[in-house]
């Protein structure tokens, strides 16, 4: 399995219009992408305009279709400009829970 983790700080005033945007294209993915398994919103406790992406996709190759998908082009003018920064952690996954 592919996964990936997206450290993501936002512009000041912007969580509400990325959520928006982030609750169709993470909907999207697992709905209808079938290399797409987990598409996951977090918030960090400490900060709320820092979010966490957690996608696991059964290879490299459903990430890189994921990216080709119109909900993620139709995702990204949106949320573009409201991240300040972002860091990708990639892993491969070892152990998931069964009952998900």
């Amino acid at each position: 399995m592919y996964c990936l983790l997206l450290k993501t700080r936002l512009h000041p005033g912007s969580r509400e219009a990325f959520l928006d945007a982030m609750r169709v294209n993470a909907a999207a993915s697992v709905r209808d992408e079938p290399g797409c398994l987990v598409f996951d919103v977090l918030q960090d406790r400490s900060d709320p305009l820092l979010i966490w992406l957690y996608e696991v996709y059964v290879d490299e190759a459903a990430f890189e279709a994921h990216m080709r998908t119109a909900h993620f082009l139709a995702s990204r003018p949106l949320v573009e400009p409201l991240i300040l920064a972002q860091d990708a952690i990639e892993a491969d996954g070892l152990l998931f829970n069964p009952a998900r």
